[in-house]
């Protein structure tokens, strides 16, 4: 007996020697060692929640109840922290697949989280069903150039003299914009329009139709000629390209803002005809609404 645990302590001293301390555990030797954090290391968290409101156990509530969960919905709502939840939208939902969504975007996951925790541990919540979520992160798509690849584009595929007055206008032009746009791409400012549609993507697989089987340069020229279309909606139609790889069932999430629903159908309808998006675009349900601010939202759905 004395002998077994003599062994046992053995064994569990050898084991203690060998086995890295917790905070190196996970690292190959001789990795480098890189920050373990939820923050992303550019860009926002993306967070998008749908829900449908029971009717049936909203008349079990009694007006006292009811007052006081619309109050807890509209401050849950009504949370946007700079730092942690930067922006936050809500909007109203037509038709059955769902009754509200929310949109939350900013680098603290917690922070998001919490404000879809907030919405079901609500007075409401165990009459407000989940119908759908989305999680994402913003990023700058492998497929914008930058500066020094513009001007190759422009050289190789417009032709342009690089010491002509042309060439040099349009790669300033386009090196001005493109921080900003960058900027735009990584943290999002949710425009005041009053229409958003958001709608998950992926692109084919197929044996004669395989995206990822593409050179770069093919994909990037597709890409440069789905991008030029989108240009054609400026001033009307915003949008923001979040990346899902990984963290949910599509690769990308697109979140469309427009100053009109009218304008949400035309691009949708003409970008299709892009042939990244015609031979190689597989696409999600899509989801449209009404933005308006929590306390509109509560009357909306006469909750």
């Amino acid at each position: 007996m004395s002998g077994e645990t003599s062994t046992a302590t053995q064994d569990s001293t050898s084991s203690s020697k060998t086995r890295p301390p917790s905070a190196e555990r996970g690292r190959r030797p001789g990795a480098e060692e890189v920050p373990a954090t939820l923050v992303p290391e550019s860009g926002w968290h993306f967070l998008h929640l749908f829900y449908r409101v029971d009717r049936d156990r909203l008349r079990g509530y009694s007006e006292d109840e009811r007052r006081a969960g619309r109050d807890a919905l509209v401050e849950a709502l009504g949370t946007r922290r700079p730092g942690a939840v930067d922006q936050l939208q809500c909007f109203a939902v037509p038709g059955h697949k769902a009754d509200f969504g929310v949109m939350l975007a900013g680098p603290d996951l917690k922070a998001l989280h919490a404000v879809e925790t907030a919405i079901e541990a609500s007075p409401l919540g165990g009459a407000l069903v989940p119908t759908y979520s989305f999680y994402s992160i913003t990023e700058v798509s492998e497929y914008v150039p930058d500066v020094e690849q513009y001007g190759a584009m422009l050289r190789d595929r417009q032709k342009l003299d690089p010491e002509s007055d042309m060439f040099q206008a349009k790669l300033s032009a386009y090196a001005e914009r493109l921080g900003p746009m960058n900027q735009h791409r990584l943290y999002p400012e949710f425009p005041d329009w009053p229409c958003v549609c958001f709608y998950p993507m992926s692109k084919s697989r197929d044996a004669d139709q395989n995206w990822y089987m593409l050179p770069f340069e093919a994909r990037s020229e597709l890409m440069g000629g789905h991008s030029r279309s989108g240009m054609l909606f400026a001033g009307k139609v915003s949008q923001v390209i979040t990346a899902s790889t990984g963290l949910d069932d599509w690769e990308w999430g697109v979140t469309l803002w427009s100053r009109n629903p009218v304008y949400i159908k035309d691009i949708v309808y003409t970008m299709r005809y892009d042939e990244s998006s015609a031979k190689y675009g597989l696409f999600g349900e899509f989801y449209f609404g009404y933005i308006v601010p929590p306390r509109e939202l509560v009357e909306i759905l006469r909750i």
